[in-house]
Order: C-alpha cells, then sequence, then structure tokens
C-alpha cells in the first residue's frame, strides 16, 4: 500500500474541532477513572467511558449522513454529554474526583455542548438560509434551534 497518497483529510469529521475536543474529553475519561476503586470492573467506569466514547462516536457517525440525520447524531452526542456530567456529579459525590477533576470535566463538557450547538446552528441556517433573515434575532433563533429540553 503507497502512503504517500494519503490525506488526514480523508474522514471530514476529522477536521472538526469539536471532533477533537470530544476525542481529548474521551481520553480524559479513560486516565482520570484508572483511580476508582476495582476500575477494570466498576460499572461506574463502564458507563463513563461508554458515555465519553460516544460523544466522538456519535459526530462521527452522523458526519457520514445528510444534513437532517448528522443533526439528529449531533444531538445523540449532546445527550451523551448529558449523561457524562451526571457521571462527574456521581464521581464527586462518592469522593472519587476531587474540585479539579469536576471543574476540568465540566468545562470540557460546558466547551462541547457550546461547540455542538453552534455546528447543529450551522447546519440549520445552511439549509434553510432564508429562515435566519426572516425577521427573528440570532439570539431566538438560537434559542429555537438548541433548547436543551427538546431533545
Amino acid at each position: 500500500m503507497n502512503n504517500s497518497n494519503f490525506s488526514p483529510s480523508f474522514f471530514r469529521f476529522e477536521d472538526l474541532r469539536v471532533y477533537q475536543k470530544a476525542l481529548d474529553y474521551y481520553i480524559w475519561v479513560q486516565i482520570n477513572t484508572e483511580i476508582f476503586p476495582n476500575s477494570i470492573n466498576n460499572p461506574l467506569v463502564l458507563a463513563f467511558i461508554n458515555s465519553s466514547m460516544n460523544i466522538p462516536g456519535k459526530i462521527t457517525e452522523g458526519s457520514s449522513k445528510n444534513k437532517t440525520q448528522f443533526i439528529f447524531h449531533l444531538k445523540e452526542a449532546k445527550t451523551a454529554i448529558r449523561q457524562c456530567v451526571m457521571f462527574t456529579s456521581v464521581a464527586v459525590k462518592l469522593n472519587y474526583f476531587g474540585d479539579e477533576q469536576e471543574e476540568t470535566s465540566r468545562n470540557f463538557l460546558m466547551e462541547l455542548t457550546k461547540m455542538l450547538g453552534a455546528l447543529i446552528g450551522s447546519i440549520q441556517r445552511e439549509n434553510n438560509p432564508s429562515h435566519s433573515s426572516g425577521g427573528h434575532s440570532e439570539y431566538e433563533d438560537n434559542e429555537q434551534q438548541d433548547n436543551p429540553n427538546t431533545y
């Protein structure tokens, strides 16, 4: 196999900053859950790692679909983020995470949520450019597009 034709952006999702940030978070979770008691068989560790892996996984899965399906998968990635918030809270309550780990995890998750929301909004505006100039403010459009209680 000749690697001279290899292009690092052949898989376009790899060019997304949100995908790279999601990978960073997954790696952070892997490293920081190793300190949990019985980490190999701990159900919290397994679920936390699985949810953190679903964030870049859903971005990857959706990127090969049409725009409506991509948005659906990005929203599923946001669901995985909310699960990670819950796992972070549980880790704190069990004294597995200290203040520093809690802050780092929450900061990752807040940034990922904002990045996914911006990507979803961008795709929606791209799909319906007349909607973004239809007399609504950008704030109103973002509220309709990214209401966390709707998905």
